[in-house]
């Protein structure tokens, strides 16, 4: 006899039958409300993630099921998160007006006008200055205070490449 032949006589085989009965989808129920998902979810209701996936397909049974334990889930913490924010959470309150509602919190932006340098209104007078062949004798300093202090003007004249 052949031993390759015997061994696999000996191996006991049932496939497993895939049907959506009353245990398996309140398994698949419970294990959408506590919010697991694909193999996790299989898993949880004692399937393998192949046959959940088939089984969602042969029978839209399943599919409810995870939906429904979803919807329930989602109602639980609404409904929590509402009832807390009504009995005073400012927390619980502040997530709702977030999440559902789109509200967000205002933010004040102070800027100081006098620091601001316009870099365009910069070019166009250094450009005016090298195009009028006016050169200005100015330190850093004398830069940074030119509204304050007036700058001199040297007999040299500029020139540019236009």
């Amino acid at each position: 006899m052949n031993l390759v032949t015997e061994s696999f006589k000996s191996i006991p085989f049932a496939p497993r039958e895939l049907k959506a009965s009353p245990e398996v989808l309140q398994k698949i129920y419970d294990a959408a409300k506590l919010g697991l998902k694909g193999d996790a979810l299989a898993f949880a209701a004692g399937l393998l993630p192949v046959e959940y996936r088939r089984l969602c397909q042969l029978d839209n049974a399943a599919a409810v099921a995870e939906g429904k334990g979803r919807a329930d889930s989602e109602v639980e913490a609404a409904s929590a998160l509402r009832e807390g924010a009504i009995n005073g959470d400012t927390k619980a309150a502040l997530a709702l007006l977030q999440n559902l509602h789109g509200w967000v919190a205002k933010q004040q932006v102070q800027v100081d006008i006098k620091s601001q340098i316009s870099i365009v209104a910069a070019l166009q007078e250094a450009e005016s200055r090298v195009l009028a062949g006016r050169v200005f004798d100015a330190t850093p300093d004398q830069l940074a205070h030119e509204a304050t202090e007036p700058l001199t003007l040297k007999d040299e004249r500029a020139t540019a490449d236009l």
